[in-house]
Protein backbone atom coordinates (compact mmCIF):
# COMPACT_ATOMS: atom_id res chain seq x y z
CA UNK A 1 0.00 0.00 0.00
CA UNK A 2 1.25 3.48 -0.87
CA UNK A 3 1.44 5.44 2.40
CA UNK A 4 0.63 9.15 2.42
CA UNK A 5 2.14 10.39 5.66
CA UNK A 6 0.95 13.83 6.77
CA UNK A 7 1.92 13.51 10.42
CA UNK A 8 4.97 15.77 10.19
CA UNK A 9 7.58 17.25 7.88
CA UNK A 10 10.16 15.43 10.01
CA UNK A 11 9.32 12.39 7.89
CA UNK A 12 11.20 13.72 4.88
CA UNK A 13 14.11 11.62 3.63
CA UNK A 14 17.44 13.04 2.49
CA UNK A 15 17.76 13.74 -1.22
CA UNK A 16 20.12 11.74 -3.40
CA UNK A 17 22.40 14.78 -3.55
CA UNK A 18 22.49 14.80 0.25
CA UNK A 19 23.28 11.09 0.41
CA UNK A 20 26.20 11.54 -1.97
CA UNK A 21 27.52 14.55 -0.06
CA UNK A 22 27.21 12.67 3.24
CA UNK A 23 29.16 9.70 1.91
CA UNK A 24 31.92 11.90 0.54
CA UNK A 25 32.11 14.44 3.40
CA UNK A 26 35.49 15.58 4.66
CA UNK A 27 35.32 14.99 8.42
CA UNK A 28 37.23 15.50 11.66
CA UNK A 29 36.47 15.68 15.37
CA UNK A 30 33.87 18.39 15.93
CA UNK A 31 34.35 18.53 19.71
CA UNK A 32 37.89 19.69 18.94
CA UNK A 33 36.46 22.06 16.32
CA UNK A 34 38.27 20.11 13.62
CA UNK A 35 35.44 18.88 11.40
CA UNK A 36 35.74 21.02 8.25
CA UNK A 37 32.24 20.22 7.01
CA UNK A 38 30.61 21.16 10.32
CA UNK A 39 32.67 24.36 10.31
CA UNK A 40 31.44 25.14 6.79
CA UNK A 41 27.83 24.56 7.82
CA UNK A 42 28.14 26.77 10.90
CA UNK A 43 29.78 29.56 8.89
CA UNK A 44 27.13 29.33 6.17
CA UNK A 45 24.38 29.34 8.77
CA UNK A 46 25.70 32.41 10.59
CA UNK A 47 25.84 34.28 7.28
CA UNK A 48 22.34 33.22 6.24
CA UNK A 49 20.76 34.00 9.62
CA UNK A 50 22.68 37.24 10.13
CA UNK A 51 24.48 36.34 13.36
CA UNK A 52 28.14 36.21 14.33
CA UNK A 53 28.30 32.47 14.93
CA UNK A 54 26.36 29.20 15.00
CA UNK A 55 26.65 25.77 16.61
CA UNK A 56 25.42 22.47 15.14
CA UNK A 57 23.29 20.38 17.51
CA UNK A 58 21.54 17.01 17.16
CA UNK A 59 18.00 18.35 17.65
CA UNK A 60 15.87 21.46 17.87
CA UNK A 61 14.97 20.62 21.46
CA UNK A 62 18.66 20.68 22.37
CA UNK A 63 19.14 23.91 20.43
CA UNK A 64 16.38 25.59 22.39
CA UNK A 65 17.62 24.13 25.67
CA UNK A 66 21.21 25.32 25.34
CA UNK A 67 19.91 28.75 24.33
CA UNK A 68 17.80 28.97 27.48
CA UNK A 69 20.72 27.75 29.61
CA UNK A 70 23.03 30.32 28.02
CA UNK A 71 20.66 33.23 28.58
CA UNK A 72 19.33 32.37 32.04
CA UNK A 73 20.67 31.40 35.45
CA UNK A 74 18.84 29.10 37.85
CA UNK A 75 15.83 30.91 39.28
CA UNK A 76 15.44 33.24 36.29
CA UNK A 77 12.19 33.48 34.37
CA UNK A 78 11.44 33.21 30.66
CA UNK A 79 8.21 34.51 29.13
CA UNK A 80 6.74 32.24 26.46
CA UNK A 81 3.42 31.25 24.93
CA UNK A 82 1.08 28.61 26.29
CA UNK A 83 1.06 26.88 22.88
CA UNK A 84 4.81 27.03 22.37
CA UNK A 85 6.83 23.93 21.59
CA UNK A 86 9.32 24.79 24.35
CA UNK A 87 6.52 24.75 26.93
CA UNK A 88 4.44 21.85 25.63
CA UNK A 89 6.78 19.44 23.90
CA UNK A 90 10.30 19.68 25.28
CA UNK A 91 9.81 17.60 28.44
CA UNK A 92 10.12 20.55 30.82
CA UNK A 93 13.84 20.62 30.14
CA UNK A 94 14.35 24.29 30.94
CA UNK A 95 12.93 23.73 34.43
CA UNK A 96 14.35 20.26 35.07
CA UNK A 97 17.87 20.96 33.82
CA UNK A 98 18.15 24.73 34.06
CA UNK A 99 16.00 25.67 37.03
CA UNK A 100 14.37 28.24 34.74
CA UNK A 101 10.79 29.22 35.50
CA UNK A 102 8.42 29.51 32.52
CA UNK A 103 6.01 32.45 32.70
CA UNK A 104 3.20 31.43 30.38
CA UNK A 105 1.08 33.87 28.37
CA UNK A 106 -1.75 32.96 25.99
CA UNK A 107 -0.78 32.83 22.35
CA UNK A 108 -2.91 34.79 19.92
CA UNK A 109 -4.35 32.74 17.02
CA UNK A 110 -1.46 33.95 14.82
CA UNK A 111 1.16 32.74 17.29
CA UNK A 112 2.10 36.14 18.68
CA UNK A 113 1.89 37.33 22.26
CA UNK A 114 -0.18 40.41 23.06
CA UNK A 115 2.44 43.12 23.52
CA UNK A 116 0.63 44.92 26.33
CA UNK A 117 0.19 41.64 28.21
CA UNK A 118 3.81 40.81 27.50
CA UNK A 119 5.10 44.07 28.93
CA UNK A 120 2.83 43.81 31.98
CA UNK A 121 4.24 40.34 32.64
CA UNK A 122 7.81 41.54 33.06
CA UNK A 123 8.64 41.26 36.74
CA UNK A 124 9.33 44.32 38.83
CA UNK A 125 12.55 44.29 40.82
CA UNK A 126 11.34 42.78 44.07
CA UNK A 127 12.86 40.20 46.39
CA UNK A 128 9.66 38.12 46.08
CA UNK A 129 9.93 37.68 42.31
CA UNK A 130 12.17 35.71 39.98
CA UNK A 131 13.96 38.08 37.58
CA UNK A 132 12.62 38.12 34.03
CA UNK A 133 15.56 37.48 31.68
CA UNK A 134 14.19 36.30 28.37
CA UNK A 135 11.31 36.44 25.90
CA UNK A 136 10.95 33.29 23.78
CA UNK A 137 8.89 33.30 20.58
CA UNK A 138 8.20 30.65 17.93
CA UNK A 139 8.33 31.25 14.16
CA UNK A 140 6.54 29.67 12.40
CA UNK A 141 4.23 28.77 15.25
CA UNK A 142 3.44 25.08 15.07
CA UNK A 143 0.28 24.89 17.19
CA UNK A 144 -1.04 28.20 15.85
CA UNK A 145 -1.60 26.80 12.35
CA UNK A 146 2.02 27.24 11.32
CA UNK A 147 1.59 31.01 11.39
CA UNK A 148 4.59 33.11 10.35
CA UNK A 149 5.57 35.96 12.67
CA UNK A 150 6.23 39.18 10.76
CA UNK A 151 9.33 41.41 10.87
CA UNK A 152 7.14 44.26 12.08
CA UNK A 153 6.05 42.29 15.14
CA UNK A 154 9.63 41.22 15.82
CA UNK A 155 10.72 44.87 15.74
CA UNK A 156 8.15 45.75 18.39
CA UNK A 157 9.24 42.85 20.58
CA UNK A 158 12.87 43.87 20.15
CA UNK A 159 12.08 47.45 21.18
CA UNK A 160 10.24 46.18 24.26
CA UNK A 161 13.06 43.82 25.19
CA UNK A 162 15.70 46.56 24.96
CA UNK A 163 13.54 48.88 27.04
CA UNK A 164 13.55 46.31 29.85
CA UNK A 165 17.06 44.92 29.29
CA UNK A 166 15.78 41.49 28.24
CA UNK A 167 17.03 39.01 25.67
CA UNK A 168 14.93 37.54 22.84
CA UNK A 169 15.17 33.92 21.65
CA UNK A 170 13.26 32.51 18.69
CA UNK A 171 12.44 28.85 18.28
CA UNK A 172 12.69 29.05 14.52
CA UNK A 173 12.37 25.35 13.79
CA UNK A 174 10.57 26.35 10.56
CA UNK A 175 11.84 29.93 10.23
CA UNK A 176 12.68 29.43 6.56
CA UNK A 177 9.01 28.55 5.99
CA UNK A 178 8.19 31.89 7.59
CA UNK A 179 10.64 33.78 5.37
CA UNK A 180 9.30 32.10 2.23
CA UNK A 181 5.66 32.71 3.20
CA UNK A 182 6.31 36.37 4.02
CA UNK A 183 8.50 36.82 0.93
CA UNK A 184 11.29 38.31 3.01
CA UNK A 185 14.90 37.57 3.83
CA UNK A 186 15.25 35.36 6.89
CA UNK A 187 17.55 38.02 8.37
CA UNK A 188 14.53 40.32 8.61
CA UNK A 189 13.02 37.80 11.04
CA UNK A 190 16.16 37.36 13.13
CA UNK A 191 17.51 40.91 13.29
CA UNK A 192 15.79 41.65 16.62
CA UNK A 193 16.78 38.36 18.24
CA UNK A 194 19.69 37.55 20.51
CA UNK A 195 19.51 33.89 19.59
CA UNK A 196 17.64 31.72 17.13
CA UNK A 197 17.39 27.99 16.56
CA UNK A 198 16.24 26.34 13.34
CA UNK A 199 15.88 22.74 12.16
CA UNK A 200 17.41 21.15 9.10
CA UNK A 201 15.40 17.94 9.42
CA UNK A 202 11.87 19.20 8.74
CA UNK A 203 10.92 20.73 5.41
CA UNK A 204 14.58 21.17 4.52
CA UNK A 205 14.83 17.36 4.41
CA UNK A 206 18.19 16.74 6.07
CA UNK A 207 18.24 13.55 8.16
CA UNK A 208 19.49 15.04 11.43
CA UNK A 209 20.36 18.33 13.02
CA UNK A 210 19.56 21.89 14.01
CA UNK A 211 21.59 25.04 14.52
CA UNK A 212 21.62 27.65 17.24
CA UNK A 213 22.85 31.11 16.28
CA UNK A 214 23.95 34.21 18.18
CA UNK A 215 27.00 36.27 19.08
CA UNK A 216 30.47 34.72 19.29
CA UNK A 217 30.37 34.87 23.10
CA UNK A 218 26.87 33.40 23.25
CA UNK A 219 27.79 30.50 20.98
CA UNK A 220 30.98 29.80 22.93
CA UNK A 221 28.83 29.45 26.04
CA UNK A 222 26.24 27.39 24.16
CA UNK A 223 28.96 24.95 23.06
CA UNK A 224 29.79 24.31 26.70
CA UNK A 225 26.13 23.61 27.47
CA UNK A 226 25.89 21.39 24.38
CA UNK A 227 28.75 19.29 25.72
CA UNK A 228 27.18 19.12 29.18
CA UNK A 229 23.85 17.80 27.90
CA UNK A 230 25.50 15.22 25.66
CA UNK A 231 25.39 16.95 22.30
CA UNK A 232 29.07 16.96 21.45
CA UNK A 233 29.55 14.92 18.28
CA UNK A 234 32.71 13.62 16.63
CA UNK A 235 32.75 13.05 12.84
CA UNK A 236 29.51 14.99 12.47
CA UNK A 237 30.46 16.26 9.04
CA UNK A 238 28.57 13.35 7.51
CA UNK A 239 25.42 14.96 8.93
CA UNK A 240 26.49 18.55 8.33
CA UNK A 241 27.02 17.81 4.64
CA UNK A 242 23.29 17.23 4.24
CA UNK A 243 22.61 20.47 6.09
CA UNK A 244 24.69 22.44 3.61
CA UNK A 245 22.67 20.97 0.74
CA UNK A 246 19.46 21.77 2.61
CA UNK A 247 20.34 25.45 3.01
CA UNK A 248 21.66 25.86 -0.51
CA UNK A 249 19.07 23.87 -2.47
CA UNK A 250 15.83 23.29 -0.57
CA UNK A 251 14.69 26.61 0.93
CA UNK A 252 13.00 28.06 -2.14
CA UNK A 253 10.95 24.91 -2.80
CA UNK A 254 9.16 25.31 0.56
CA UNK A 255 6.64 27.46 -1.30
CA UNK A 256 5.44 24.26 -3.00
CA UNK A 257 4.55 22.81 0.41
CA UNK A 258 2.68 26.00 1.27
CA UNK A 259 0.69 25.85 -1.96
CA UNK A 260 -0.14 22.20 -1.33
CA UNK A 261 -1.28 23.03 2.19
CA UNK A 262 -3.62 25.67 0.80
CA UNK A 263 -5.04 23.20 -1.73
CA UNK A 264 -5.61 20.58 0.96
CA UNK A 265 -7.15 23.07 3.39
CA UNK A 266 -9.54 24.49 0.81
CA UNK A 267 -10.59 21.02 -0.23
CA UNK A 268 -11.19 19.87 3.33
CA UNK A 269 -13.19 23.02 4.13
CA UNK A 270 -15.80 22.03 1.54
CA UNK A 271 -16.47 18.64 3.13
CA UNK A 272 -19.34 17.88 5.47
CA UNK A 273 -18.50 18.49 9.12
CA UNK A 274 -15.02 19.91 8.54
CA UNK A 275 -14.08 23.02 10.51
CA UNK A 276 -10.97 24.89 9.38
CA UNK A 277 -9.92 28.56 9.46
CA UNK A 278 -8.57 29.23 5.99
CA UNK A 279 -7.39 32.70 6.97
CA UNK A 280 -4.67 31.18 9.12
CA UNK A 281 -3.25 28.85 6.46
CA UNK A 282 -0.01 30.60 5.53
CA UNK A 283 2.65 27.87 5.49
CA UNK A 284 2.72 24.06 5.45
CA UNK A 285 0.72 23.22 8.59
CA UNK A 286 -3.04 22.67 8.77
CA UNK A 287 -5.18 22.15 11.85
CA UNK A 288 -8.82 21.17 11.44
CA UNK A 289 -11.61 19.55 13.41
CA UNK A 290 -14.52 17.32 12.52
CA UNK A 291 -18.04 18.00 13.79
CA UNK A 292 -20.01 15.40 11.88
CA UNK A 293 -23.49 14.08 12.77
CA UNK A 294 -22.60 10.43 12.16
CA UNK A 295 -18.80 10.16 11.94
CA UNK A 296 -16.60 10.45 15.00
CA UNK A 297 -13.09 11.94 14.74
CA UNK A 298 -11.66 8.57 15.72
CA UNK A 299 -13.60 6.77 12.99
CA UNK A 300 -12.50 9.35 10.45
CA UNK A 301 -8.86 8.86 11.42
CA UNK A 302 -9.23 5.07 11.30
CA UNK A 303 -10.85 5.32 7.89
CA UNK A 304 -7.95 7.35 6.55
CA UNK A 305 -5.39 4.97 7.98
CA UNK A 306 -7.15 1.99 6.42
CA UNK A 307 -6.52 3.67 3.07
CA UNK A 308 -2.86 4.39 3.85
CA UNK A 309 -3.23 8.01 4.98
CA UNK A 310 -1.66 9.07 8.26
CA UNK A 311 -2.46 12.27 10.16
CA UNK A 312 -2.11 13.30 13.80
CA UNK A 313 -4.86 13.93 16.32
CA UNK A 314 -3.14 16.50 18.52
CA UNK A 315 -6.11 17.04 20.84
CA UNK A 316 -9.46 15.24 21.08
CA UNK A 317 -11.19 15.89 17.78
CA UNK A 318 -8.44 18.15 16.40
CA UNK A 319 -6.22 16.99 13.56
CA UNK A 320 -2.91 18.21 12.18
CA UNK A 321 -1.63 17.67 8.65
CA UNK A 322 1.83 18.84 7.60
CA UNK A 323 2.84 19.14 3.96
CA UNK A 324 6.38 18.38 2.86
CA UNK A 325 8.58 17.47 -0.10
CA UNK A 326 7.33 13.88 -0.28
CA UNK A 327 3.65 14.78 -0.64
CA UNK A 328 2.61 15.39 -4.25
CA UNK A 329 -0.40 17.23 -5.64
CA UNK A 330 -1.86 13.93 -6.85
CA UNK A 331 -1.60 12.52 -3.32
CA UNK A 332 -3.46 15.56 -2.01
CA UNK A 333 -6.27 14.82 -4.45
CA UNK A 334 -6.29 11.25 -3.16
CA UNK A 335 -6.56 12.46 0.45
CA UNK A 336 -9.44 14.74 -0.47
CA UNK A 337 -11.25 12.01 -2.40
CA UNK A 338 -11.03 9.53 0.48
CA UNK A 339 -12.01 12.20 3.02
CA UNK A 340 -15.04 13.01 0.90
CA UNK A 341 -16.07 9.34 0.84
CA UNK A 342 -15.74 9.10 4.63
CA UNK A 343 -17.69 12.28 5.44
CA UNK A 344 -20.37 12.10 2.75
Amino acid sequence: MNIIDLRSDTLTHPTETMRTAMAQADVGDDVFGEDPTVNRLEKLTAERIGKEAAVFVPSGTMGNLISMLSHCARGDEVILGDQSHIFLNEVGGIAALGGIQPHILPNEPDGTLNLKTLENSIRARDLHYPPTRLIALENTHNFCMGSPITPEYMTRVGDLARKHNLKVHVDGARIFNAAVALETDVKDLTEETDSVMFCLSKGLSAPVGSLTCGTEDFIQNARKWRKMVGGGMRQAGHLAAAGIIALNDLVDRLKEDHANARTLAEGLSSLKGMVIDLELIKTNIIFFSLKHPSLSPESFMDGLEAKGIKILMTHPGIFRAVLHREISSSQIEQVLSISDELTR
